[in-house]
């Protein structure tokens, strides 16, 4: 069983220090790699008295205000987010061998012999949402996309429970090493087991999907989104490699789904539940790389929560 590792918060490093892989792991007590400043102490730019703005929500901003994964989590907690409940979800087809011929040094997405951007994902996201999990014990953490699941299913991660981002991590190393890659991309499986969890927990859940590009069968996962729209149920997408990511902006863009697919009769989402983020250019000039990503990520989770919290029904 992955021992559990208590995340604890990481020392100022420079921009440019990156981390080997022994070197990751000799840390891993202290939850992982810096891939950008941060500060030991959370910045008075967000204090408990400041709200983001709507606008602010809606928008890209510059992340570079805030300067910890405190300011971050501060700013969601301050619109009423107080715990999260967390689904992860990994990219196994094959386009990620190539995908990162731009973005990665020509590199496999899915590299171990690096810091690879999958690992630079869970960690961000981790050290933002780990300790917003409460008294959740349990992260559900799936691969997709493989050469045996192909898209038709989803496969875990782990066989033992994942209880921290720490040990999705650990998960996804020990995975990868034996996975062969397959395709065609599909987010059905995923947002299908999503659903499931939320109607069988009767909670708000985030689910997270880290994907090396758009999907295949483009019909298929709109009609899934638009049935996740019922749900207590926020959808992020971060992309990484080379794309193409315009299918994805597109569908983050669309006000609801139903102009894209009224000649299937279908019907609009109960509210925007989708939301794309492009690794690279959110990263690849920031400050704060980490932080830049999670603040993109989870920018419009507050509105999301909150449309969930008056017109859903569930404990979230």
């Amino acid at each position: 069983m992955i021992k559990r590792v208590r995340m604890m918060k990481l020392h100022k490093h420079e921009t440019s220090q990156a981390y080997t892989m022994a070197e990751l792991e000799s840390k891993s007590s202290a939850f992982l790699l810096v891939t950008g400043p941060r500060s030991s102490a959370s910045s008075d730019v967000c204090s408990d008295s400041v709200k983001i703005s709507d606008d602010f929500l809606k928008s890209h901003v510059n992340p570079d205000r805030y300067h910890s994964f405190d300011d971050v989590r501060s700013a969601i907690r301050q619109q009423g987010v107080k715990t999260c409940n967390v689904i992860f979800a990994i990219d196994y087809t094959i386009s990620n061998e190539t995908s990162g011929s731009k973005t990665f040094g020509g590199k496999s997405l899915h590299d171990l012999s690096v810091v690879n951007p999958y690992q630079k994902v869970i960690t961000a996201i981790g050290e933002t949402i780990d300790p917003m999990r409460g008294e959740n014990k349990t992260i559900n953490a799936f691969g997709f996309g493989d050469n045996e699941v192909k898209d038709k299913r989803i496969f875990p991660l782990s066989q033992e429970p994942c209880s921290s981002f720490y040990d999705i991590l650990c998960a996804y190393k020990t995975k990868t090493k034996d996975i062969k890659f397959g395709g065609p991309t599909s987010f059905v499986p995923v947002l299908e087991e999503a659903i499931r969890i939320v109607k069988e927990t009767g909670k708000y859940h985030i689910l997270i999907i880290v994907a090396d590009g758009q999907v295949t069968e483009e019909h298929s996962s709109l009609k899934a989104i638009i049935e996740a729209s019922d749900y207590a149920l926020s959808i992020v997408v971060i992309g990484v490699g080379d794309g193409p990511w315009e299918l994805m902006e597109e569908w983050d863009d669309l006000e609801n789904f139903n102009n894209k697919v009224a000649e299937q009769g279908l019907s609009n989402r109960r509210f925007d539940n989708f939301q794309f983020v492009n690794y690279h250019k959110i990263t690849n000039k920031a400050k704060n790389p980490d932080i830049a990503l999670a603040l993109a990520a989870l920018m419009e989770i507050p509105d999301q929560y909150k449309f969930i919290k008056e017109n859903i029904l569930v404990n979230v």
